[in-house]
């Protein structure tokens, strides 16, 4: 073999391990001390860190395997080699490492940081989780940098939760729902907890049932006082850290709503082909306790997506939409907002709208006046003198015979198929143009 080239088996002995097996590391979990022939740990083992910081790790051997002695170790970051002058060695079976002004995780499950033998072969392996967003992953130590071009995914503290909200539907138990800190989890699973206390005394109790109405919701189904306020927060914990929310002060009698109003019913009203008429019932939960009402009515025609609202039904339970276009179809929902709950001031929480219920306007019937003129027209124009006359008019005469204005012409009986008083006395029905002549008297 010529010198100064290496043989197939030294080349792949030099050869980096594939980068696949790096990346389930974290997933699947990293070797362990007593999973192979090279029996080795990390320490400290899954650290989470955040960014800026240091780690000062170490890769101890455990007994005597060939090439596997601490002088033959190497340390490698998501499949790539790390400087030897981040590593030292502390005694012939400990490799230790360290990382100094950490950067952000370059993927979702931690970064891989493994120790390898001599043959390239691995011994352990740790992830670790670091917090923060930036551009590059570089480690540095003693002013040497290594950058480690690939853009990262964000991983920071949670922050804290807002938008708290929390309704009542039968005033014994009690709904919230709020929207998590601006970057969400941020490529870390963050726990939610909701917290509540009576606000001048008692004690912290923890929200139990979750995802009720949505992935950031809880509800709390008893053992609620009512005519003493509350304080709800929620607090936000990941691997970095945690955080609350503001505190949301209220009473429950203030944020009580309802069911959508049940039994909903549209239907004609006789033949008026422009109005529909609205019936529901009372939502029953709140039937038994002292309470003022007010509902809103919405309506659109089949083919429509835009809705119009009325909002001056007051407390009634029936309304007549007027104005509709006929031979229509509608479709109608209602909603309630019952407020003054035992003499509460606040304004009330609107119920959901109730499930759509369609119905019909009558088609219009014919115009009976347009039929008239349809035949009346006809018999005028076989009246009329020809085009050469002079002007004419038609006026009814007191009578009840027809007259032709204009040009002397005699009276003539009233056409047949024009009704007694279909025109008052002087009323003109037509004109027929002519080269002279106006109007007669």
């Amino acid at each position: 073999m010529p010198a100064g080239r290496r043989g197939p088996a030294a080349q792949s002995a030099r050869r980096p391990p594939p980068l696949l097996p790096l990346l389930l590391l974290c997933v699947l979990g990293a070797p362990r001390a007593g999973s192979g022939a090279h029996t080795a740990v990390i320490s400290p083992q899954d650290p989470t860190l955040l960014i800026g910081s240091s780690l000062q790790a170490t890769c101890s051997v455990h007994g005597d395997p060939p090439g596997a002695t601490a002088e033959g170790l190497y340390w490698t970051l998501n499949g790539r080699r790390l400087p030897p002058e981040l590593s030292r060695v502390l005694n012939t079976s400990t490799l230790a490492l360290a990382l100094a002004n950490l950067n952000g995780s370059r993927q979702q499950s931690g970064d891989n940081l493994v120790c390898h033998a001599r043959d390239g072969s691995i011994l352990a392996g740790s992830c670790l989780y670091v917090g923060r967003v930036t551009n590059h992953a570089g480690i540095s130590q003693h002013g040497a940098e290594t950058v480690l071009s690939a853009l990262l995914p964000l991983q920071v503290p949670p922050e804290k939760p807002f938008n708290i909200s929390c309704w009542s539907k039968n005033m014994k138990d009690l709904t919230c729902r709020w929207t998590p800190g601006a970057h969400g989890e941020t490529f870390l699973h963050t726990n939610y907890s909701l917290k509540y206390k009576l606000r001048w005394y008692g004690q912290d109790n923890t929200c139990e049932e979750y995802h009720t109405v949505g992935p950031h919701s809880c509800h709390i189904p008893k053992d609620l006082a009512l005519f003493t306020p509350y304080e709800i927060w929620v607090e936000a914990t990941n691997r970095l850290g945690s955080a609350r929310s503001d505190v949301l002060t209220l009473d429950i009698l203030d944020v009580v709503t309802t069911d959508p109003p049940p039994d909903v019913h549209v239907s004609r009203v006789g033949g008026l082909e422009d109005q529909l008429s609205v019936r529901w019932v009372s939502p029953p939960a709140l039937k038994d306790f002292l309470f003022q009402a007010k509902y809103q009515i919405r309506y659109r025609v089949e083919d429509s997506v835009d809705w119009k609202v009325v909002d001056d039904v007051s407390n009634q339970t029936s309304c007549r939409l007027a104005g509709l276009k006929p031979g229509t179809v509608y479709f109608v929902q209602v909603r309630c907002n019952p407020f003054g709950i035992y003499g509460s001031k606040k304004a009330g929480i609107w119920s959901e709208w109730s499930h759509p219920t369609a119905a019909s306007t009558p088609r219009s019937a014919p115009c009976s006046v347009c039929l008239s003129l349809r035949l009346i027209l006809p018999v005028l124009a076989s009246l009329l003198p020809s085009p050469h006359s002079t002007r004419t008019w038609l006026r009814p005469q007191e009578s009840g015979s027809w007259r032709r204005c204009g040009g002397g012409a005699p009276s003539f009986p009233r056409p047949p198929h024009l009704p007694r008083g279909a025109a008052g006395p002087g009323a003109q029905l037509g004109c027929c143009s002519g080269p002279q002549g106006g109007p007669g008297p």
